[in-house]
């Protein structure tokens, strides 16, 4: 067999095998030898554009950036950057790194407009003197600017876990803790949902009608929706007098108080105007924590986001698969927002899994 395709071999250059000298042979075999390489490349080449993921000249030039990236360029991280130097159109004219997610004492003072928006979200009627709230606040909390250190020689990787129920069997608990900061929000169970949710928390963000205790070592970022929720943080770390809200709440609540952040009402307001362009009443839990993470982190993933496989919309806890359980609230526009991260995803500043 091997002998009848040499001879076809040498019949297509009309050649023959028994009167080829050692020098013909020679060529023969080298015209051999590029026919080869030239069939395989071919083969590659058409292959891959069935199925460009499989590119091996695209995969050699990544790997080539990773092994050898600048140190230059917004971050240290290998792959993509959250902010690069020729940066999206569409990211860019939403994206304002000189907003600050968190308050401190020193970007707390709100203005008129912000400041009558954010009173407007739960209608609070005779709020207690903003300014003397906050200073009490900065008395119990840490007066810190955390996160202001983007530059090429940071690479902070985070992951941000939604409570969807398309998290139930999708396998993420290792890749969820392999980020250097893990982002959970509200109820957000770990315990018995490890292998699909991970065990690591590091930020858990809350607001006081959804308050749950958390360790030592997670920091529990509250989104305030009125001065009287920046009161129950108060009281909740130390008096426990607050048990009502516009419902009734947790007087007092495990957490270190060394490790609490405030999410900057200032910064509220511009991701519902910037980011969600007035869509809603205002932001979900979720949404706030997506772009907390877009904001002070330079590789974000993304998981427990939007509807099931079967279009079903409810939490990974529960049993309950409704369709619309808790997607239409009357003050969030889930379509919308799940609209957004998905812009985020396809222009390659989020990665987004989608579960099952």
């Amino acid at each position: 067999m091997l002998l009848g395709r040499r001879r076809s071999l040498c019949s297509l250059f009309g050649l023959s095998s028994d009167s080829m000298s050692l020098p013909r042979r020679r060529q023969i075999r080298t015209l051999a030898l590029l026919f080869c390489v030239i069939t395989f490349t071919t083969f590659l080449f058409s292959y891959t554009l069935r199925d460009p993921s499989l590119d091996f000249f695209k995969y050699a030039s990544r790997l080539s950036d990773n092994l050898f990236f600048s140190s230059g360029g917004p971050c240290a991280c290998r792959r993509r950057c959250m902010t690069e130097a020729e940066d999206d159109p569409w990211f860019a004219e939403r994206f304002n790194r000189s907003v600050r997610p968190l308050m401190t004492r020193e970007n707390s003072v709100l203005s008129d407009d912000t400041f009558k928006w954010w009173q407007w979200l739960q209608s609070e009627r005779q709020p207690a003197n903003f300014s003397e709230v906050v200073d009490q606040l900065f008395r119990v909390v840490p007066d810190e600017v955390q996160y202001v250190d983007a530059g090429p020689k940071r690479c902070r990787s985070c992951s941000v876990v939604g409570n969807s129920g398309n998290l139930k069997g999708a396998h993420y608990g290792g890749l969820i803790d392999s980020c250097d900061l893990v982002i959970r929000m509200n109820q957000a169970p770990t315990a018995g949902y490890e292998e699909d949710v991970g065990a690591r928390t590091t930020h858990h963000v809350m607001y006081p009608e959804s308050a749950v205790d958390l360790d030592n070592g997670t920091s529990l970022v509250l989104v305030p929706f009125k001065t009287l929720d920046l009161q129950w943080i108060i009281s909740a770390l130390t008096t426990g007098t607050i048990t009502h809200t516009y419902t009734p709440v947790a007087s007092r609540i495990k957490a270190n108080k060394d490790k609490v952040l405030i999410y900057n009402p200032t910064f509220f307001k511009y991701v519902y105007e910037s980011w969600l362009e007035g869509h809603g009443r205002y932001p979900s839990t979720g949404f706030l924590s997506l772009m907390l993470a877009v904001h002070i982190c330079d590789e974000v993933t993304v998981f427990g986001f939007g509807a099931d496989q079967y279009g079903n919309w409810h939490h990974y806890w529960e049993e309950n698969t409704l369709s619309g359980a808790f997607r239409h609230t009357g003050v969030h526009d889930a379509d919308h927002e799940y609209n957004v991260t998905l812009q985020l995803a396809e222009k390659h500043k989020i990665q987004l899994f989608r579960g099952r």
